[in-house]
């Protein structure tokens, strides 16, 4: 069995885009910019923010960081995206998530500009992503997909089970192997017979966030196994699936698989950087026209 190694292949993405992000800076007179917007003080989300800014500036990125109290009222967040919004130099717009309970999540995503959109949440991403157009591409699939293509993996004919149905993952990362010519099944909490489906699965993605919830037993042999899982038990990062109780059995089952830390999250960094990119590269171009 082999280790598909995320953060190693998001160590090329970040050199190669920091070479062209330099290149595209003295050729056009400015760099990429990306506004983050957090909302409140959860710890897991601002280390998620400090880590996404940190990544921004490695590469050439300029990254731009609104932090707000949780108090903040929906129509106080609404302003500043709009702002955000007609705000010629800023190419990107993250508003983190969770949000507080107060703001209406849909309305928020819904309002920022999908051109700017570097998470591909916007209802005319998630579209276009339906039809095969041309659209940003949510960060995590398009970094899992990323990864299989680097690996050799044939996607084409082959059945991908997808487990968890979540609009940041499952349901994109359904249509993205679709649009590859896979076979897809997704499967959700109300599936029955999980482990019947899991093991038609010649290539297996896992993100539902629940540790230990893929044994050996519900493997295909041979099977690529994407985790994509982030959970904490005892103080330790582990995934749904490679640090199962069983690990020992599925390294011997499955061909491939991904390992949690150092797997799809630093994917999902560097495909935020690459969206933030092309979008600035469709806006300088578009500018030009």
């Amino acid at each position: 069995m082999r280790i598909m190694n995320g953060a190693a292949l998001a160590k090329k993405i970040r050199s190669v885009l920091a070479i062209e992000i330099d290149f595209c800076k003295s050729k056009y007179g400015r760099a990429p910019k990306l506004s983050v917007i957090l909302v409140g003080n959860d710890p897991a989300s601002m280390t998620y923010v400090k880590n996404k800014g940190k990544s921004c500036n490695e590469v050439g990125i300029e990254s731009d960081m609104h932090y707000l109290p949780f108090s903040t009222s929906q129509e106080e967040l609404l302003s500043l995206i709009k702002t955000l919004n007609e705000d010629d130099s800023v190419d990107g717009i993250l508003v983190q998530l969770p949000l507080p309970k107060h703001i209406d999540k849909n309305v928020i995503l819904n309002a920022i500009d999908y051109h700017k959109d570097v998470d591909g949440l916007h209802p005319m991403n998630v579209g276009l992503l339906n039809t095969s157009e041309e659209c940003i591409i949510p960060c995590t699939p398009k970094g899992i997909l990323s990864l299989l293509k680097s690996e050799n993996v044939e996607i084409a004919g082959k059945h991908t089970v997808v487990i968890g149905r979540s609009n940041l993952v499952g349901k994109p990362m359904a249509q993205l192997m679709l649009r590859e010519n896979a076979s897809v099944t997704v499967c959700h909490s109300k599936t029955r017979d999980l482990p019947y489906l899991t093991r038609q699965g010649e290539i297996l993605i896992v993100a539902i966030g629940c540790p230990n919830l893929i044994n050996a037993d519900m493997i295909k042999p041979g099977a690529i196994v994407v985790d994509v899982g982030i959970n904490s038990v005892d103080g330790k990062m582990v995934g749904d699936v490679y640090n199962s109780i069983d690990v020992s059995s599925i390294e011997k089952k499955a061909a491939a698989i991904t390992p949690v830390p150092g797997g799809v999250g630093p994917m999902t960094i560097a495909s935020l950087l690459e969206n933030t990119f092309e979008i600035y590269k469709r806006r300088i171009h578009s500018a030009k026209c």
